[in-house]
Protein backbone atom coordinates (compact mmCIF):
# COMPACT_ATOMS: atom_id res chain seq x y z
CA UNK A 1 0.00 0.00 0.00
CA UNK A 2 1.41 3.35 -0.99
CA UNK A 3 2.03 6.02 1.64
CA UNK A 4 -0.48 8.30 -0.14
CA UNK A 5 -3.25 5.70 0.03
CA UNK A 6 -2.42 4.89 3.65
CA UNK A 7 -2.61 8.57 4.62
CA UNK A 8 -5.90 9.00 2.76
CA UNK A 9 -7.38 5.89 4.38
CA UNK A 10 -6.34 7.15 7.82
CA UNK A 11 -8.01 10.48 6.99
CA UNK A 12 -11.18 8.64 5.98
CA UNK A 13 -11.15 6.61 9.20
CA UNK A 14 -11.02 9.92 11.10
CA UNK A 15 -13.91 11.24 9.01
CA UNK A 16 -16.04 8.16 9.71
CA UNK A 17 -15.31 8.36 13.44
CA UNK A 18 -16.09 12.07 13.37
CA UNK A 19 -19.38 11.27 11.62
CA UNK A 20 -20.29 8.95 14.45
CA UNK A 21 -19.52 11.72 16.92
CA UNK A 22 -21.75 14.16 15.00
CA UNK A 23 -24.66 11.73 14.94
CA UNK A 24 -24.22 10.95 18.62
CA UNK A 25 -24.35 14.69 19.40
CA UNK A 26 -27.57 14.96 17.39
CA UNK A 27 -28.95 11.98 19.29
CA UNK A 28 -28.10 13.66 22.59
CA UNK A 29 -29.92 16.84 21.57
CA UNK A 30 -33.00 14.93 20.45
CA UNK A 31 -32.97 12.88 23.65
CA UNK A 32 -32.91 16.07 25.72
CA UNK A 33 -35.89 17.39 23.73
CA UNK A 34 -37.93 14.18 24.19
CA UNK A 35 -37.72 13.30 20.50
CA UNK A 36 -36.94 9.70 21.37
CA UNK A 37 -37.48 8.38 17.84
CA UNK A 38 -35.13 10.88 16.21
CA UNK A 39 -32.63 10.22 19.01
CA UNK A 40 -32.84 6.48 18.36
CA UNK A 41 -32.37 6.97 14.60
CA UNK A 42 -29.30 9.14 15.15
CA UNK A 43 -27.82 6.74 17.70
CA UNK A 44 -28.09 3.87 15.21
CA UNK A 45 -26.57 6.12 12.56
CA UNK A 46 -23.65 6.82 14.90
CA UNK A 47 -23.13 3.08 15.35
CA UNK A 48 -23.22 2.60 11.58
CA UNK A 49 -20.53 5.25 11.10
CA UNK A 50 -18.34 3.48 13.65
CA UNK A 51 -18.82 0.27 11.67
CA UNK A 52 -17.67 2.09 8.53
CA UNK A 53 -14.55 3.28 10.36
CA UNK A 54 -13.85 -0.25 11.57
CA UNK A 55 -14.28 -1.66 8.06
CA UNK A 56 -11.53 0.70 6.86
CA UNK A 57 -9.47 0.03 10.00
CA UNK A 58 -9.57 -3.70 9.29
CA UNK A 59 -8.78 -3.18 5.61
CA UNK A 60 -5.66 -1.13 6.40
CA UNK A 61 -4.50 -3.83 8.80
CA UNK A 62 -5.17 -6.64 6.30
CA UNK A 63 -3.05 -4.77 3.77
CA UNK A 64 -0.16 -4.45 6.21
CA UNK A 65 -0.61 -0.74 6.82
CA UNK A 66 -0.73 1.00 10.16
CA UNK A 67 -3.76 2.86 11.34
CA UNK A 68 -2.84 6.19 12.89
CA UNK A 69 -5.81 7.59 14.76
CA UNK A 70 -6.16 11.34 14.47
CA UNK A 71 -7.92 13.89 16.68
CA UNK A 72 -11.65 14.15 16.14
CA UNK A 73 -13.07 17.67 16.16
CA UNK A 74 -15.89 18.32 18.58
CA UNK A 75 -19.34 18.46 16.99
CA UNK A 76 -21.65 21.45 17.31
CA UNK A 77 -23.57 21.59 20.57
CA UNK A 78 -26.89 22.55 18.99
CA UNK A 79 -28.50 21.58 15.71
CA UNK A 80 -31.76 23.52 15.88
CA UNK A 81 -34.99 21.88 14.83
CA UNK A 82 -35.28 18.29 13.65
CA UNK A 83 -35.36 19.62 10.09
CA UNK A 84 -32.20 21.66 10.69
CA UNK A 85 -30.45 18.63 12.18
CA UNK A 86 -31.35 16.37 9.28
CA UNK A 87 -30.30 19.06 6.79
CA UNK A 88 -26.97 19.12 8.62
CA UNK A 89 -26.84 15.31 8.40
CA UNK A 90 -27.47 15.46 4.64
CA UNK A 91 -24.70 18.04 4.16
CA UNK A 92 -22.42 15.89 6.28
CA UNK A 93 -23.17 12.79 4.19
CA UNK A 94 -22.49 14.76 1.02
CA UNK A 95 -19.08 15.72 2.41
CA UNK A 96 -18.37 12.07 3.27
CA UNK A 97 -19.38 11.06 -0.26
CA UNK A 98 -17.01 13.63 -1.75
CA UNK A 99 -14.21 12.32 0.47
CA UNK A 100 -14.85 8.70 -0.57
CA UNK A 101 -14.86 9.76 -4.23
CA UNK A 102 -11.51 11.56 -3.81
CA UNK A 103 -10.08 8.47 -2.13
CA UNK A 104 -11.38 6.25 -4.94
CA UNK A 105 -9.88 8.60 -7.56
CA UNK A 106 -6.53 8.43 -5.77
CA UNK A 107 -6.70 4.62 -5.76
CA UNK A 108 -7.36 4.70 -9.52
CA UNK A 109 -4.48 7.13 -10.12
CA UNK A 110 -2.11 4.93 -8.11
CA UNK A 111 -3.43 1.73 -9.71
CA UNK A 112 -4.37 0.31 -6.30
CA UNK A 113 -7.02 -2.13 -7.48
CA UNK A 114 -7.49 -3.72 -4.05
CA UNK A 115 -8.38 -0.36 -2.51
CA UNK A 116 -10.69 0.41 -5.42
CA UNK A 117 -12.58 -2.83 -4.77
CA UNK A 118 -12.76 -2.11 -1.04
CA UNK A 119 -14.10 1.37 -1.75
CA UNK A 120 -16.78 0.06 -4.13
CA UNK A 121 -18.81 -0.86 -1.05
CA UNK A 122 -18.42 2.65 0.39
CA UNK A 123 -19.46 4.31 -2.88
CA UNK A 124 -22.67 2.26 -2.89
CA UNK A 125 -23.21 2.84 0.82
CA UNK A 126 -22.97 6.61 0.38
CA UNK A 127 -25.72 6.56 -2.25
CA UNK A 128 -27.94 4.94 0.40
CA UNK A 129 -26.78 7.34 3.13
CA UNK A 130 -27.58 10.42 1.06
CA UNK A 131 -30.91 8.95 -0.07
CA UNK A 132 -31.94 8.29 3.54
CA UNK A 133 -30.91 11.73 4.77
CA UNK A 134 -32.56 13.43 1.79
CA UNK A 135 -35.80 11.54 2.38
CA UNK A 136 -35.75 12.53 6.05
CA UNK A 137 -35.27 16.18 5.08
CA UNK A 138 -38.17 15.95 2.61
CA UNK A 139 -40.50 14.42 5.20
CA UNK A 140 -39.55 16.92 7.90
CA UNK A 141 -39.91 19.83 5.47
CA UNK A 142 -43.44 18.66 4.65
CA UNK A 143 -44.24 18.40 8.35
CA UNK A 144 -43.12 21.98 8.89
CA UNK A 145 -44.19 23.22 12.31
CA UNK A 146 -47.12 20.80 12.57
CA UNK A 147 -46.58 19.24 16.00
CA UNK A 148 -48.76 16.23 15.19
CA UNK A 149 -46.78 15.51 12.02
CA UNK A 150 -43.46 15.91 13.86
CA UNK A 151 -44.54 13.54 16.61
CA UNK A 152 -45.72 11.03 14.00
CA UNK A 153 -42.35 11.22 12.22
CA UNK A 154 -40.53 10.94 15.54
CA UNK A 155 -42.40 7.70 16.21
CA UNK A 156 -41.68 6.41 12.69
CA UNK A 157 -37.96 7.19 12.94
CA UNK A 158 -37.94 5.34 16.24
CA UNK A 159 -38.85 2.13 14.39
CA UNK A 160 -35.42 1.90 12.78
CA UNK A 161 -33.82 -1.41 13.75
CA UNK A 162 -30.46 -1.61 11.97
CA UNK A 163 -28.26 -0.08 9.28
CA UNK A 164 -30.53 -1.38 6.51
CA UNK A 165 -33.80 -0.21 8.04
CA UNK A 166 -33.88 3.57 8.34
CA UNK A 167 -37.45 3.89 9.63
CA UNK A 168 -39.84 6.35 7.91
CA UNK A 169 -37.82 5.85 4.77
Amino acid sequence: MSPEILEALNDQIRMELSSGYVYLAMSAQFESESYDGFAHWMRLQAQEELEHAMKLFDYVNRRGGRVILQPIPGPPKEYGSPLDAFRNALEHEQAVTASIHRLFTLAVELDDVATQRELDWFVTEQVEEEENANRAVDLLARAGNDVTALLFLDKEFGSRTDEHDHGAE
